[in-house]
């Protein structure tokens, strides 16, 4: 009895591990979990946005470290496009990966709805970072967000847009000093102190210590919006005389009257006064030197990843709101039309699966950004009601199937004032941007939508809402400056083509905006 009785304490003790054996059974399975998470965690994702960068006349150019660390580590696309060329209503496209037909921003004023109280309540509450923030990213903001952002009418700088862990935002339009910036919620004033205050630093500074500050666990996702090259031209003062015997260049359309063109681009004198040709050089100039900061500012995060050992795990995306003009057409300065020039916007991403030197030519618009970092983050799009379409299958096809839109719209709501500029009375109103030398380069009826098409033919088709029901047509390939307004001489079953085209994207949404055929 007592052999057997041993015999049965043996077997149980042979089929049960002892104490220690458990806890290295749990060590081994724990430290497995750990690195198959480690393994699938979300890639981490950063994106610089610039203010008014234009890539048509040579905006990249100052650009040489982020060049090589982003364009020459990834892909750099050349037909990058913006849905309309103007900050408030691009940059809540970049939000919400939605057209400005849908996220209703039609301008930089409050009544465009610019960061008003109904896109606070509406397409602000399912703009990308909510959805990254249910994705348990670590969510950080730094620059100008919105142009009215931060007025009394939009909840002063106590108001948090959802889906931001950190926040740390321009209050309205761009600035280098002397600024009011909410820090998650509370106004902090800035003077004009280059080691405190320059703002590309500072939003640079303050990502360095978010990154220094997160949860390692965790993926991240990084906004940094400077003021550069926006206007006022501010440059950090070791920057300020560089490029002084830089000119903007006068070929293509430079200062080339508009002749066919809606009346707006009729207006400005031709050829231009020096006055406004010595304005627009100046403001070129200026616009490179800023830049070097936003160079400064990429190569510090770069290292700052690599030093982090998240370089490899991170993509950085590098673009614009918009394009730029500096005397096309005889135009002095501004954005706001709808030619390459201000259209077209600079597009440089690096990141994981992503292969170096990389030229992409497909077309791809500031709508495709959301849907990509969300993309990127694991979640699935059809649970999202955006415009735009990933591009992550362009840039890493060993990652995502996809294909390439054949069509896409711009479109954008003219700006203007009741009242006639008190500086140019002869002019009369509806008219806005009246500088220098009583140039417009907006008005009220300066509103149009074009269909635009790289694939079969190179051509962009344009209507105004005007009395005129204005119409503008362009073959870029035989015309890649848009001299000549081919309208005239255009086969009509084309132009219907295109027209009836632009009517379905003018009212589409969601996988109608992305649609092969139209």
């Amino acid at each position: 009895m007592a052999s057997s009785e041993a015999r049965t304490r043996q077997k149980k003790r042979q089929r049960t591990p002892n104490g220690g054996v458990r806890a290295a059974l749990f060590l081994a399975l724990f430290t497995c979990t750990l690195r198959c998470s480690e393994c699938e965690k979300p890639s981490n994702i950063v994106l610089i946005l610039a203010d008014d960068q234009d890539v048509y006349l040579g905006g990249m150019t100052p650009m040489k470290k982020t060049k090589a660390l982003i364009g020459d580590a990834g892909a750099t696309f050349s037909n990058a496009f913006t849905a309309t060329p103007l900050c408030c209503p691009s940059r809540s496209s970049i939000l919400t990966g939605q057209y400005p037909h849908n996220h209703s921003v039609r301008n930089n004023s409050l009544d465009g709805n610019c960061s008003s109280p109904l896109w606070q309540k509406g397409p602000e509450t399912t703009a990308f970072p909510v959805y990254l923030s249910k994705q348990h990213y670590q969510t950080f903001y730094a620059g100008k967000y919105l142009n009215q952002y931060g007025k009394k009418e939009t909840g002063n700088v106590g108001y948090v847009p959802p889906g931001w862990d950190q926040w740390h935002a321009l209050m309205g339009n761009s600035q280098y000093y002397n600024y009011t910036l909410s820090v998650n919620g509370k106004e902090e004033q800035h003077g004009d102190n280059y080691e405190k205050d320059y703002l590309t630093d500072l939003i640079l500074n303050r990502s360095l210590h978010f990154l220094d500050d997160r949860s390692p666990q965790r993926p991240f996702f990084i906004m940094l919006s400077p003021p550069a090259p926006h206007s006022p031209w501010t440059a950090a003062p070791q920057y300020e005389k560089n490029f002084t015997d830089v000119k903007a260049p006068r070929d293509g359309s430079f200062d080339k009257p508009g002749k066919d063109k809606h009346w707006l681009l009729r207006q400005p004198s031709n050829p231009m006064p020096s006055t406004s040709l010595n304005f627009l050089d100046n403001a070129y100039r200026k616009r490179w030197q800023t830049l070097l900061s936003v160079d400064d500012m990429v190569e510090a995060l770069v290292k700052k990843l690599e030093d982090l050992k998240e370089l490899n795990n991170t993509y950085i995306f590098y673009t614009s709101d918009n394009g730029y003009h500096t005397g096309q057409f005889s135009l002095p300065i501004d954005k706001r039309q709808l030619y390459d020039f201000d259209i077209r916007i600079p597009l440089m991403v690096r990141g994981p699966g992503i292969k170096p030197q990389q030229t992409l030519p497909a077309p791809v618009l500031n709508i495709d950004l959301a849907p990509t970092f969300l993309d990127i983050s694991g979640l699935n799009l059809s649970f999202v009601n955006m415009d735009g379409q990933s591009f992550l299958s362009q840039m890493a096809p060993e990652l995502r199937n996809g294909t390439a839109r054949p069509y896409f719209l711009v479109e954008y709501t003219g700006e203007g004032h009741l009242d006639p500029d008190p500086a140019c009375p002869k002019l009369g109103p509806g008219l806005s941007q009246c500088f220098p030398d009583c140039v417009c380069e907006d008005a009220y009826n300066n509103t149009y939508a074009c269909v635009r098409t790289l694939a079969e033919h190179n051509l962009q088709y344009c209507e105004f809402a005007d009395t005129e029901s204005f119409v503008e047509v362009y073959n870029l390939t035989s015309d890649p400056h848009q001299l000549e307004n081919i309208v005239k001489k255009v086969d009509p079953t084309l132009l219907q083509a295109m027209n009836q085209r632009l009517i379905k994207l003018q009212s589409c949404e969601g996988d109608s905006c992305r649609a092969t055929k139209i």
